[in-house]
């Protein structure tokens, strides 16, 4: 039966395969479809974790950026070992973080020429002690001197890595409910010495992922953590204080880190891992490894002071000698599969606004989500911004291949939501047998079939109309297999009971955070549009808005120009930008720019289906629109008074003309197109429908 199903899963990728190729040919071309095919099967090879390494060279004097008025405040104990702080603060004078920052360095009665050396390095304070008190006393002294908002801990056998700092820190700004952040750690030899700490019933405890590959999927997402390492650790100094400081019960060390993490979450503030800050750690330089002698000897019995202190949590954790696992770590909350063909890419089209919308709903409803491109591609910092929201991203060679995967990791999702009927052909039989408990969820992102069949009955193509139709039945034998079926609007819907009417069928629109509205009327000039163009409905309407409606503009407004942006632009794209008017920027980062100071936005598409993110993320600007019937289809806009709707040429530009004139017109559909945002596609409007959905 495995291998009837495995069988199975290659034949639909195969074939499914084969038919995009071909529809692609037709609609793309030769050049797109290729990149579009090397995107599926050619994966760059992943290059080693890079580590910066000081050069090692005699003692000479010199100084560290830090500032008078620091942010934060590195607290860095010593004793001994003046090898291994020299090399810390090298790390921090070649690579100094954006941060302003100080460091303070306790020096605990070195027995060694330390003292001497650090009193010869500008820009640290440097308190010594006269007596050895251990590591708690010192770093408790440390933090009793400094200045800076947040408090970090670091160890001085560390080499922080380039940007360690800032990334740390960010956990803060991104998740301001955070109380406690640390960082990866990894061993001189680039091996994974932890990923956060994972705390067992009886109080013992384990490095996440200890001796493993740093670069594993397990490791590289923000995640709450039982405790994490005081090696490298990040707190705010109000909090900090507020708690006590690290517990003197512990001294002179060992458990005083997994005390205080339980202590902030005890407080209501999160314990968060940062996998995005990297720090090697030499374990062991200062106290060894020997937890039967020397200083380490403590570990054991701290370990019983901890255990009895917080008796009532530790019944929680997982029993001792548990192996740890994405799926164990995450118990209490429920697992969501999340599978596209493509890491989300929000500035780039809407589908991935929708999903990365999606997402962060979830995780704010407390979920765990899990997310995997069809393709197992990482995606760069598409791939790591989910990561940093605290998403599981899975991607090759780091994750063996689909029904291998599913076979390890099925049974812990409560629900799975595939994208895309070529997706969900080829997954669906997986998920039914590896993950037989979940909720199978169907997102058809747009009807594909309705768009299809528009596209080529604008054309007149009967090639298309007869591959439209066996999309048709694909999707309609997909919404027959799932749960449920999401589509993003009720007109959607409407269809899909007269088509399947077996199907259940919700409606989760796209979702839109309202932006500050922007300036006025007199403040703005010009058109916008925007779309990727590797969507056809994209390509077709700029080429027809650009010889059939913006010459009828200019000859009423001579100066009026056009701003098109969009990645991935065809040659019959870049083509436009020779006519008067036009403006082809290609694919920019960051919209705002445009979305501040143009007067109007435009959505001339003749032929498509879904809801155009184009429209709502104008209206979410307070950008008012002029758009055809198709591009507002479900949106619950009324033409003339959230929008101005036209289907020609001659009248599109009538309309454009209109409400580029019109400062009164202008402002009452800027006002109504954010209202209908708010009302109808906001993270609120959605919230009882993904609750229903995905974790009841």
């Amino acid at each position: 039966m495995p291998f009837a199903l495995e069988a199975r899963f290659w034949w639909q990728r195969a074939r499914g395969l084969w038919r995009r190729g071909l529809t692609s040919l037709r609609t793309r071309g030769l050049a797109a479809s290729w990149q579009r095919l090397l995107q599926h099967l050619v994966r760059p090879a992943r290059p080693a974790l890079p580590l910066y390494v000081p050069e090692t060279a005699p003692f000479a004097p010199f100084t560290l950026a830090t500032s008078a008025l620091p942010a934060v405040s590195l607290v860095i104990p010593v004793y001994g070992q003046l090898a291994h702080t020299l090399a810390c603060l090298h790390a921090l004078a070649a690579y100094p973080p954006g941060t302003p920052f100080e460091v303070i360095v306790v020096d605990d009665a070195s027995p060694d020429d330390s003292l001497q050396a650090l009193q010869q390095i500008g820009g640290l304070r440097l308190h010594a002690r006269t007596r050895n008190g251990g590591f708690i006393a010192a770093c408790n002294d440390g933090a009793a001197l400094a200045h800076g908002e947040f408090l970090v801990f670091l160890n001085n056998d560390t080499v922080p890595q380039p940007g360690w700092l800032d990334a740390l820190l960010a956990t803060f700004h991104q998740h301001p409910d955070t109380g406690l952040a640390g960082a990866k750690l990894v061993y001189p030899d680039g091996r994974l010495q932890e990923a956060g700490g994972v705390v067992f019933a009886d109080g013992s405890g384990w490095n996440y992922g200890r001796f493993d590959d740093p670069a594993d999927c397990r490791y590289n997402y923000l995640r709450d953590a039982d405790y994490l390492s005081g090696a490298a650790l990040a707190i705010p100094a109000a909090l900090f204080r507020q708690l006590g400081g690290f517990d003197v019960r512990y001294a002179p060390a060992y458990y005083e880190d997994t005390d205080l993490a339980f202590k902030v979450r005890a407080a209501g503030r999160r314990v968060l891992y940062q996998p995005a800050s990297v720090v090697v750690h030499d374990e062991g330089t200062t106290a060894g490894t020997d937890v039967n002698a020397g200083p380490k000897s403590a570990q054991v019995r701290n370990q019983r002071v901890f255990a009895e202190s917080w008796k009532s949590a530790l019944s929680a954790q997982l029993p001792p000698h548990t192996p740890p696992t994405p799926a164990l770590l995450h118990r209490r909350q429920r697992q969501i599969l999340i599978i596209d063909a493509l890491t989300p890419q929000p500035d780039r089209d809407s589908g991935s606004v929708r999903l990365l919308g999606l997402i962060r709903l979830l995780i704010d409803e407390g979920a765990h989500v899990v997310f995997v491109p069809a393709n197992r591609s990482a995606d760069g910092n598409y791939t790591r911004a989910l990561q940093a929201l605290g998403v599981e991203c899975w991607y090759a060679p780091l994750m063996p291949r689909w029904p291998a995967w599913l076979r390890s990791h099925g049974p812990r999702f409560h629900a799975a939501m595939v994208c895309r009927h070529y997706v969900a052909a080829e997954l669906f039989p997986l998920l039914r047998k590896y993950a037989p408990q979940a909720r199978l969820l169907f997102d058809t992102v747009d009807l594909h079939y309705l768009r299809e069949q528009r596209a080529a009955q604008l054309t007149g193509d009967a090639v298309a109309l007869r591959a439209a139709a066996r999309t048709r039945t694909a999707e309609l034998g997909l919404m027959a297999q799932a749960d449920a079926t999401l589509v993003v609007s009720a007109s959607e819907q409407a269809l899909l009971a007269h088509e399947c009417p077996q199907a259940r069928v919700e409606v989760l629109s796209n979702l839109h955070a309202l932006a500050a509205a922007g300036p006025g009327f007199a403040a703005r000039q010009g058109l916008l549009f925007v779309g990727g163009f590797r969507h056809p409905p994209n390509v077709d309407a700029m080429v027809w808005f650009a010889h059939e409606v913006l010459p009828r503009l200019r000859a009423q407004q001579p100066g009026m120009v056009l701003h098109c942006i969009g990645g991935d632009v065809p040659a019959a794209i870049s083509a436009l930008a020779d006519l008067p008017g036009m403006q082809v920027h290609g694919h920019v980062p960051d919209l705002q720019p445009w979305l501040e100071h143009c007067r109007v936005s435009v959505a001339p598409l003749r032929f498509g289906a879904g809801v155009k993110g184009k429209v709502n993320q104008a209206m979410a600007h307070g950008l008012p629109v002029v758009a055809t019937a198709c591009a507002v289809e479900g949106m619950h806009l009324q033409a003339g008074e959230d929008v101005l709707v036209a289907g020609d040429a001659e009248g599109f530009a009538q309309a454009v003309l209109r409400l580029h004139a019109d400062a009164t017109l202008w402002a009452a559909l800027a006002a109504r197109g954010r209202e209908n945002v708010a009302r109808h596609f906001s993270f609120d409007a959605a919230r009882p429908t993904v609750c229903r959905l995905f974790l009841d």
